[in-house]
């Protein structure tokens, strides 16, 4: 995992760092002189321009140029409140100009072609929220301290600042980081592997899904559990005694009204629930929902109309909980359930909801969001527009209810799926990937995490 400080609390890291602050710029700057030097191939005769701000990003980027002059490079250094609307031809710009804490908007002048090495985060975009003013530079490569603050990764930083690399410049931030970027070798230590006397039954997932004549959602998720590593899944849906499912599952009917004690007099054998993917919205449903997860004494993942059924105040169903809960929301049911939308900071909506309900959130977006009752966010980059496609949720659902059956923690099981959920869609075609294809591509994507 790669610690994620907001900028506030990264200028607290800074503030209490034993070395003085000459040091850190020092390392800093070496940091993107290597860089920047990595994108030119050399720095003898090459033109390198430097537009630098009046805090620490320009103290950085002035250093740097000294040593790009010492590397052979010829060096302009401009002030970013006096730089033309044009910059010099040059074969690198260094965007030195303002660093995560900057407010307001800000025009980066026109390069005239050569690429952008930015410095912590390009100049104009937010630290906290991603958030682009006026009209940043689109860096090729972005150059971040000690830690990735959150507007590299949420919003627009994403799309202006290329590829990122954290540079460590001696601070100390892992005690202090409460929220982190996930990469794919995390998986594998958060799902237990599978012991050699395992049993179906350890790593059993009910899921509880689908109406009459609307059954994909339901085969998907319980196809999903199984190629998440269930080693058994119940599919019910409520009022269809014959819904289409995965020849692996075990279909369990269930009736139309009072299914909710049904599956609770059974439950206790399983490792996992999973409910709501294309239940329907009627109030006879939300009834059994709610009573379902009031009463459920095992791990529950809900999603789609489960999390309709919750209603605008989900604490009052889920307050009396014990087992773990996973709530796996779009931008839409987010503002369902809380009465607001998730709005630019991500990451403290999701925090938001996790404590008032005392579940695990999983937040879908460009960047997923996972957050604990705790205050813990782990954010998940994998992924991109494949998955913005009917289906694709109710595949994540399963995944997770999956994760759940094998013991894994519940914010590790959420973390996990989304990365496993994104990482199988890289794997598939770049246009006309359904949701159904990710049910293969699963099992080989955790092929390559164990290669």
């Amino acid at each position: 995992m790669i610690p994620v400080l907001t900028p506030a609390e990264m200028g607290a890291v800074d503030a209490a760092a034993p070395e003085p602050a000459e040091a850190l710029v020092r390392r800093a700057a070496s940091a993107v002189a290597r860089a920047a030097l990595e994108l030119l191939g050399q720095g003898y005769g090459q033109r390198v321009v430097i537009v630098a701000g009046p805090g620490n990003n320009g103290w950085d980027g002035r250093v740097a140029g000294e040593l790009l002059r010492a590397s052979g490079a010829a060096v302009t250094v401009i002030d970013a409140l006096a730089a033309p609307e044009v910059l010099p031809r040059s074969d690198l710009v260094i965007d030195a100009a303002f660093g995560t804490g900057f407010r307001g908007e800000y025009v980066f002048p026109a390069t005239d072609g050569a690429p952008v090495l930015a410095v912590d985060i390009p100049s104009g975009v937010s630290g906290l929220t991603g958030r682009s003013s006026g009209a940043p530079a689109r860096a090729v490569a972005t150059v971040s301290f000690a830690a990735l603050k959150p507007g590299l990764v949420l919003g627009d930083g994403p799309s202006y600042s290329g590829r990122v690399d954290v540079a460590d410049i001696g601070l100390d931030v892992h005690d202090v980081a409460a929220a982190h970027l996930v990469e794919p070798s995390d998986v594998m230590s958060w799902i237990p592997d599978r012991e050699i006397d395992d049993h179906k039954w350890r790593h059993a997932v009910w899921c509880v899904a689908g109406s009459p004549g609307m059954s994909g959602a339901a085969f998907l998720c319980a196809a999903a559990a199984l190629r998440g590593g269930a080693g058994y899944v119940r599919l019910s849906t409520p009022g269809d005694p014959d819904p289409r499912a995965p020849i692996e599952s075990v279909v369990h009917p269930v009736g139309e009204h009072g299914w909710a004690a049904e599956v609770l007099a059974a439950a206790e054998r399983f490792a996992a629930v999973a409910v709501g993917p294309g239940l329907g919205g009627s109030e006879v449903t939300g009834a059994e929902v709610r009573d379902l997860v009031g009463h459920l004494e095992v791990p529950v993942v809900i999603d789609g109309d489960g999390l309709a059924a919750l209603g605008a105040d989900p604490a009052d169903v889920l307050d009396g909980r014990t087992a773990p809960t996973v709530l796996t929301p779009h931008d839409g049911e987010f503002e369902r359930l809380t009465g607001t939308a998730p709005g630019e900071d991500r990451i403290a909506a999701a925090r938001s909801l996790a404590s008032r309900t005392g579940a695990t959130v999983l937040l879908k977006g460009p960047t997923t969001v996972v957050a604990g009752p705790d205050g813990a966010a782990l954010l998940v980059r994998a992924g991109d527009q494949r998955l913005a496609t009917a289906g694709t949720g109710d595949v994540l659902t399963g995944l997770v209810a999956a994760h759940l059956a094998l013991g894994a923690a519940p914010l590790h099981a959420a973390a996990a799926a989304a990365q496993v959920h994104g990482g199988a869609a890289s794997m598939g075609p770049a246009r006309g990937l359904v949701a159904s294809d990710l049910i293969d591509l699963v099992p080989r994507y955790w092929r390559t995490l164990t290669d």
